[in-house]
């Protein structure tokens, strides 16, 4: 399996990287529409379609399966593939992890909680996401900076989730930056507005 990616570039050399994950059953091209209202021209994103095809559209992508009967299918698979490609971009890019920010929304926002964590990247954004089981495992050491977002009206990925990673982090020592919002199961602009704020602190600090 391989990743392919849309790539926007910045409009000068970049301050950072900002790698963003779909959810369930959307695309790369979803996520690139949202970007003009992020405005953070000075960065370069990477937007990845999931390695699995959704079993309900032909447009839609998945990082592993979510029906009842085949709840995690792929998850290993891609957890590995997402590593790997992560792991390359310093060498395709030029910029190191250390300026990469990853991001995710749903699905996307638990796959990146599962591999970010793993990785020396400069933080993580999670938007209407969620923790795989195993996350709560992981050895104690120094952490990116994550930011969780969660909309209290969710009735996909229910606010408990939220709740849930956000204390799973702290326990693990993650510095979490945690916001909840008037909202469903979206990204809207409150929540683009925080994601922008918080990737510019972390790579930009003499804006804090």
């Amino acid at each position: 399996m391989t990743l392919d990616f849309i790539k926007i570039s910045a409009q000068k050399t970049p301050l950072g990287l900002i790698v963003t994950l779909h959810g369930w059953g959307a695309n790369a091209e979803d996520v690139a529409s949202l970007l003009p209202h992020v405005n953070l021209h000075d960065y370069e994103f990477l937007l990845p379609n999931a390695p699995y095809p959704y079993p309900y559209s032909d447009n839609g992508r998945a990082w592993y399966d979510l029906r009842d009967d085949k709840m995690y299918e792929g998850l290993v698979a891609s957890r590995q593939l997402l590593i790997d490609w992560l792991q390359s971009l310093p060498t395709t890019t030029g910029i190191p992890l250390s300026k990469t920010i990853l991001t995710g929304f749903s699905q996307g926002g638990a796959m990146t909680l599962d591999v970010g964590l793993n990785l020396p990247l400069a933080g993580l954004a999670v938007m209407s996401g969620y923790l795989h089981p195993q996350v709560s495992t992981i050895e104690k050491r120094q952490f990116p900076p994550t930011l969780i977002m969660h909309g209290t009206q969710d009735q996909i990925v229910p606010l408990s989730a939220a709740i849930k990673s956000q204390q799973v982090a702290q326990s693990l020592g993650v510095p979490v930056e945690y916001h909840q919002f008037d909202a469903g199961h979206e990204i809207n602009l409150a929540m683009l507005k925080v994601l922008r704020n918080f990737i510019i602190k972390l790579t930009n600090p003499e804006k804090r």
